[in-house]
Formats: structure tokens, sequence, C-alpha cells
């Protein structure tokens, strides 16, 4: 088998293992009403860790086999792995608009990963990095706030997974930062890198977390999906001297692939996700929101003929509604 198959078939794997993570998560988030960021008594949630860490590891092996400009725009087949598996394996469907979204989404994100090109390894200084740790504190920072802020529970998904996305991005930078200066002589000597990448990936799992609260599979999903690279690339065109393929044409190509997956997000956040349908109780019947209220505590009802004799049986009448009648 060549390498570049190897490399497609990891990132394929990748992109599944992410997907199923992303599923249980929305469905811890859904299910229960306990934490929002760290669900930690959630056996489930714990299972979606490891799939998460599953993901990453089968993408950076994926890297050693294939070229950054294929493996990475793979990635973006996340969210369109996971709207079939979520209808298949849990019965959430996703209407017309939501794959409409998504597939722009992922379009929009493979054709800007696919248009930015690596030029060496030149590496920002500690200072840069810093300065990058405060920015990024404070983006998290103001996303969270607004998300606490917003009432409508997908809009608060989609700024929860964007400072998610944020997070996630930059410890890809410093994961790369790590990586490029590891060396077995001195494998701690980049200890201040590990812990902010550790931080930052942490952050943006608990983050990842709450934004499915409410929110549904789909929009949160995809905003981490596209959010994550993107700052990443920002960060790789501002620090680490990369460009875009192709001179200005591949600039322009890259703000039309970037409107695109904008546009796809947008789909994605006017769109409602669909409701859980809550089981009905044994032995009650419907009631159909053309169907009249039924009694309150406190108020008369009329239960018809007694039959038989009760010589204790009292019967109170009040005035007032009673269930049935005007």
């Amino acid at each position: 088998m060549s390498p570049l198959l190897v490399s497609v078939l990891l990132s394929l794997v990748s992109a599944v293992a992410y997907a199923s993570a992303a599923i249980v998560q929305e469905r811890v988030a859904d299910s229960a009403a306990g934490p929002r960021y760290a669900p930690l008594r959630r056996p489930a949630w714990w299972g979606a860790v490891l799939l998460n860490g599953l993901g990453a590891a089968l993408h950076v092996v994926a890297l050693a086999y294939g070229p950054l400009s294929l493996v990475q725009p793979l990635g973006a087949l996340t969210i369109v792995c996971a709207l079939p598996m979520a209808a298949l394996l849990v019965g959430r469907r996703a209407g017309g608009r939501a794959w409409r979204g998504a597939l722009m989404a992922t379009a929009g994100l493979a054709g800007l990963l696919s248009l930015t090109r690596g030029a060496g390894t030149r590496l920002p200084a500690d200072g840069q990095r810093w300065v990058l740790v405060g920015v990024t504190c404070g983006v998290v920072a103001l996303l969270l706030a607004a998300a606490h802020a917003v009432r409508r529970p997908v809009t608060r998904g989609v700024l929860l997974a964007s400072a998610a996305g944020v997070a996630f991005g930059i410890a890809s930078v410093f994961t790369k930062a790590v990586a490029e200066e590891w060396s077995p002589g001195a494998p701690l000597a980049g200890w201040t890198g590990l812990l902010v990448l550790s931080a930052l990936a942490v952050t943006g799992l608990l983050l990842s977390q709450a934004s499915y609260r409410g929110a549904g599979l789909a929009a949160p999903l995809a905003t981490v999906t596209v959010v994550n690279p993107v700052a990443a690339t920002a960060v790789g065109l501002a620090l680490f001297g990369e460009t875009f393929r192709f001179g200005a044409a591949g600039a322009v190509a890259a703000l039309v692939s970037g409107a695109v997956a904008a546009g796809g997000l947008v789909r994605l956040t006017t769109g409602r996700p669909a409701p859980a349908v809550p089981a009905e109780p044994s032995g009650c019947r419907g009631v159909s929101d053309g169907d009249p209220p039924g009694p309150e505590v406190g108020e008369g009802v009329d239960v018809g003929a007694v039959p038989g004799t009760r010589p204790h049986l009292e019967v109170e009448v009040r005035s007032g509604a009673v269930a049935g009648r005007p």
C-alpha cells in the first residue's frame, strides 16, 4: 500500500473518530442537566475524550505519511461524517438547511487549507509566543462572555464552539513549535510550551462540550471544525512565514473559500436544531397544540356520574373553569 493511500485512510478514520466523539458529546449535553463544561461523572463523556485523542493521534500519523496539503483538507470531512452517523446511530436527522450549511463549510475550509503552503521551519520567538498566548486568552474570554450574554441556544453554542476552535487552533501552533524544538537529549527543555498546549487543549475540550447544550450537533461541530484550522492558518501566515499558493490569485481564492465557509456557518447558525421529543408517560394521552388546557390544581373538575352508593363522598362545586367547558 502506498504511503499516500495510507495517509488518506488514516485521515478518514481520524474524521470518523472526531465525528463519533462529537455525537457522544452532544448526547451527553442533551441528556443530562449536570455540569455544562465538564461532566466528569459521565462515562460516555470520557469515551468522547478518548475518541478525540484517537482522532488527534491518527491525524498526526497521517501527516507522517502524507503531505499537509492533503491531510488538512481531509480533516474537514468530520462534519460530513457526523451528520449521517448521527442519523444512523442516535436518530438525530439533519434537515436540508443543515446539510447545505455543512457542505458549504466543509468545501470552503478544504479550499482554504489546500491553498496554504508552508515556508520552512521558522518558529516564533519566545516574546511572540507569550503575546500569542495573551491574545488567545483575550479572544477566548470575549467569546465566552458573549456566549453568556445571549439567550438563543444556537448562537450561544456557536460562540462557545468558536472559542473552542481558537483554543484548539493555537494548541496546534504550540504543538508544531514543541515538535520542531524537541530533542532526545533534552526532552523537557520545552516544558513551558507543553504546559501551554495542554492548557489550551483542555480548554478547547471543555468549551466544545458546553457548546452542544441546546444547540444541536451540526452548528457547534461545523464551527469548531472551521475555526480550529483557520486560527492555526492565520498564525502560520503571521508567524511561521507560510504563504498562499499561486500568489495573488491564491490569496483571492482563499478569501472566496473563507467566504463560502462563513456562509455555511451562517446557514447552520440561523437554522434550528432538531428538538428532542420527550417520552410520553404511560397512560397519558398526548395533547396537541389545539387541545384546550386541562384543569389546574384548585380548579373544579367535572367527574360525571358516580356509580353506586358513597355515603361519605362529598362533592364540592366551585364556580370557575371546568375541564372541557368555557
